[in-house]
């Protein structure tokens, strides 16, 4: 059996992204990316460069894209780090991170200049503000990409070295990355790696809003949690109903389906992965998931179905 594509996991948050992305990630032949590196479809991120670099591009739109990606890649991501106290730089090489960083600046740079910087605090032309007043501030022209496809080439490479190196040190021919908002940017992850599959795994939609009621990250109340999920649910129908996904690697699969029948679903899934069915450690148990069902008294769940509308039944729930 031909070894796995590139996996990214996907679907709305609290839908067992994370529990389907370390199964995958126990396959002999495929490594779990092992935290949300986000910098790939999060703002600031590869998505938003790719798009200034390409079809939104002027020097100022293109450079204000490279700084921020700049604070995302040299700031915030060696910056986070998980539960066990690491980073992704560590988890993927940190020698191999930065240097791949390093690297990918002069490919997006088409000149630097030195700006004269402008006076702060009070100083102007005859008082400078202080000791320490920058002389000049370093600017850079970005290129433009009149070909998209060289582009995603270069950030394709930078994706490849880190996850793909992250896989090789780990013994296995290729990777999964999980981040639930993978959901709405399947069109950029097709376009950055074209062989890769997306899984995307779902939960009631019900049971979903009642998990993210007790996340720190997510609104607290009901109102707010259904004003946080209903624009996802939308702009995922939407895209589902109007894309042809022949050609593309896609699965979808329901977590209550793979806690009914773990090693069946299991060897489905393994199987529409290009790989040999393998017992995992991690599973997916029916008690855990419908520990959400009670959450809600008769009256509430009522009126959370009716504000869920049509996403239930287009999520395939009854």
């Amino acid at each position: 059996m031909p070894s796995a594509s590139p996996i990214f996991v996907a679907g709305t948050g609290r839908s067992g992204t994370s529990r389907i992305a370390d199964i995958i990630g126990q396959h002999p032949l495929i490594h779990r990316i092992p935290m949300e590196t986000k910098f790939i479809i999060d703002p600031g991120g590869l998505r938003d460069l790719a798009d200034a670099l390409t079809d939104r591009y002027d020097p100022t739109v293109g450079e204000d894209a490279l700084h921020r990606l700049s604070d995302f890649l040299t700031v915030r991501v060696p910056g986070r780090r998980d539960d066990r106290g690491k980073t992704v730089p560590e988890l993927v090489g940190e020698q191999r991170y930065r240097d791949a960083v390093q690297q990918l600046w002069p490919q997006l740079i088409a000149y630097t200049f030195d700006e004269p910087a402008p006076a702060e605090g009070f100083g102007n032309g005859d008082r400078p503000a202080g000791p320490f007043e920058p002389l000049s501030r370093r600017r850079v022209v970005p290129r433009f990409f009149s070909d998209r496809g060289e582009l995603l080439g270069i950030l394709r490479n930078l994706v490849d070295t880190m996850f793909g190196g992250a896989a090789a040190d780990a013994g296995k021919p290729t990777w999964c990355e999980k981040t639930p908002f993978n959901l709405l940017c399947m069109e950029f992850l097709w376009e950055l790696v074209p062989e890769a599959t997306i899984v995307h795994i779902k939960r009631h939609p019900v049971s979903v809003l009642a998990s993210h009621l007790a996340q720190p990250w997510a609104p607290s109340t009901v109102d707010g949690a259904l004003a946080y999920l209903k624009p996802v649910y939308h702009q995922w129908l939407t895209w589902k109903n109007t894309v042809d996904l022949t050609g593309r690697r896609y699965i979808e699969v329901k977590a209550e389906d793979l806690a009914a029948d773990w090693p069946g679903q299991r060897r489905a899934l393994f199987e529409r992965l290009d790989v040999d069915d393998f017992a995992t450690r991690s599973t997916f148990e029916s008690h855990k998931l419908m520990n959400r069902n009670n959450q809600f008294d008769d009256e509430t769940r009522e009126f959370v179905e009716e504000a869920l509308g049509k996403i239930i039944p287009a999520m395939g729930y009854e």
